[in-house]
C-alpha cells in the first residue's frame, strides 16, 4: 500500500520521520515523500522512499503561490494515488488537506507547532486561523505535539475534539541518543541548539550571556545550528558575525549529528517563545543533560522545573541569565541527578515507539479492512 508523507523540507523528513518511515516499510508499505528537493532528498531515496518534488516556500505566506501549491499537490496526489497522506507543518496541513479532500484521499495531519503566525494577534494570524478552520474539517485525524496547542484549536473551533489527539512530539530514538556518563567541564559549558531565528530566543540568550560575562561568570557559551537569513524572523548574518568576532558566543555552525556536541556540554539551553515539542530538548534529556528553557508550551512538557532542569520567563534575558547561573552553581551530584531525571522522563513519556504505534494504529483504524492489502 502507498503512503505519502508531505513536509516543507526533505531535511525535516530525514531528521524527524525516518523511524516512522522504517516502521511503515517494515509492514510492507511503499512510502512516497513529497517535499522540496534539498541535500537530504537522496538520503530518503537511498532509504527506499519514492520522492516527488514540490515547490514550497516555508518562510512566508503568499496567497498566489499558496493557491498554486494546492494545485501542485493535487496533481502529485492524483499521480501517486496514495491510500492515505500524512501532512506535517502549516502549508501541507492546510493546502495539502484541501487537495486530498478533492481527491477523496484520507489524511492525517500533525500540528508540529503553531509557528510564528500565532505568536501575535494580527491580520496574518486571523487569516491562518480561518484557513485552519476550513481545512481541518476534513482530516480523519489531527495530532498535536502538546496539550496547549490542541486546547487552543478546539477552543477556537479550528478542529473537532473527536478527531484530535496529542503525541509526544516526534519522539526520540532512545537507542540513538544514549545516556552519557556524567562529566563536568572545568569551564561550565552552555549549548543552545537551534536555527538562528528570533522566535527561538536567540537574542535573549545573547543578552543573558552578556549579563553573565559582565558579572564575571566564567563559562563557555555555544550556539549550534544553521543561519536562516531568508526566514522572515531570521537573524542577519552581520549580527551573528559580530557576536563571533567579539567573542560573545562560540558559534559551532551546523551539523547532521548533534550527539557529540551535547555530550561535551554541561547544560542545554532553549529560550524559545513557543514550541510543539522541541527535538533539541528531547535529545538533551535523553543524553542525561540538565536543561534551561522557557516556561512555555512545548518546552515545559519536556522540562519539569527543579527536576530535570530550570524554567525561566519568556523574553526575559535577566531571568534566563539568573537560571543559567543558578544551574551552573549546582554541585556534581545535583547536576547528575537532574540529568538522570531527564533520561527517566523521556524513557517514560517520549519514546519514539509511542509515536510510531499511534500512527500505525490510526492508519489501521482509518483504512480497515484495506490496511493489510
Amino acid at each position: 500500500m502507498k503512503i505519502a508523507i508531505v513536509l516543507n523540507t526533505s531535511w525535516n523528513v530525514y531528521n524527524f520521520r525516518m523511524g516512522l518511515i522504517k516502521a511503515l516499510q517494515g509492514q510492507g508499505h511503499q512510502v512516497t515523500v513529497i517535499a522540496p528537493r534539498d541535500d537530504y532528498t537522496q538520503k530518503l531515496v537511498d532509504n527506499g522512499c519514492d520522492f516527488e518534488e514540490v515547490t514550497m516556500d516555508s518562510r512566508g505566506a503568499n496567497a498566489f503561490k499558496d493557491l498554486g501549491l494546492t494545485y501542485e499537490l493535487y496533481k502529485i496526489y492524483k499521480k501517486v494515488k496514495p491510500a492515505i497522506i500524512l501532512h506535517y507543518t502549516i502549508k501541507p496541513n492546510i493546502y495539502g488537506t484541501m487537495a486530498a479532500k478533492w481527491l477523496g484521499i484520507p489524511a492525517i495531519n500533525n500540528v508540529c507547532g503553531l509557528g510564528t503566525v500565532f505568536l501575535k494577534k494580527d491580520f496574518v494570524s486571523l487569516v491562518a486561523s480561518w484557513m485552519y478552520k476550513i481545512s481541518f474539517r476534513f482530516p480523519k485525524k489531527v495530532f498535536f505535539q502538546n496539550t496547549y496547542d490542541r486546547r487552543l484549536f478546539v477552543k477556537n473551533g479550528l478542529v473537532s475534539k473527536d478527531v484530535s489527539a496529542v503525541l509526544p512530539g516526534s519522539g526520540i530514538d532512545l537507542s540513538h541518543f544514549r545516556s552519557n556518563d556524567f562529566k563536568r567541564n572545568k569551564k561550565f559549558t552552555f549549548l543552545l541548539i537551534s536555527r538562528l531565528i528570533h522566535d527561538k530566543g536567540i537574542l535573549e540568550y545573547i543578552e543573558a550571556v552578556k549579563l553573565l560575562k559582565a558579572q564575571g561568570v566564567e563559562a563557555n557559551f555555544q550556539i549550534l545550528g544553521p543561519k536562516d537569513t531568508e526566514h522572515k524572523r531570521g537573524i542577519d548574518s552581520s549580527i551573528i558575525d559580530g557576536w563571533i568576532e567579539n567573542n560573545v558566543i562560540e558559534y559551532l555552525g551546523k551539523t547532521d549529528d548533534v550527539r557529540n556536541f551535547i555530550k561535551n556540554a554541561d547544560c542545554v539551553v532553549l529560550p524559545s517563545y513557543r514550541e510543539g515539542t522541541p527535538k533539541s530538548l528531547l535529545e538533551a534529556a535523553s543524553a542525561s543533560k540538565p536543561i534551561v528553557a522557557t516556561d512555555v508550551p512545548g518546552c515545559k512538557e519536556v522540562v519539569k522545573n527543579n527536576y530535570n532542569g530550570l524554567l525561566c520567563k519568556v523574553k526575559d534575558s535577566k531571568d534566563l541569565a539568573n537560571k543559567m547561573h543558578e544551574l551552573s552553581q549546582y554541585d556534581d551530584n545535583k547536576l547528575k541527578e537532574m540529568g538522570n531525571n531527564g533520561r527517566k522522563k523521556v524513557e517514560a513519556e517520549f519514546d519514539e515507539q509511542i509515536v510510531i504505534d499511534k500512527y500505525l494504529n490510526s492508519i489501521k483504524e482509518i483504512l480497515t479492512p484495506d490496511f493489510s492489502s
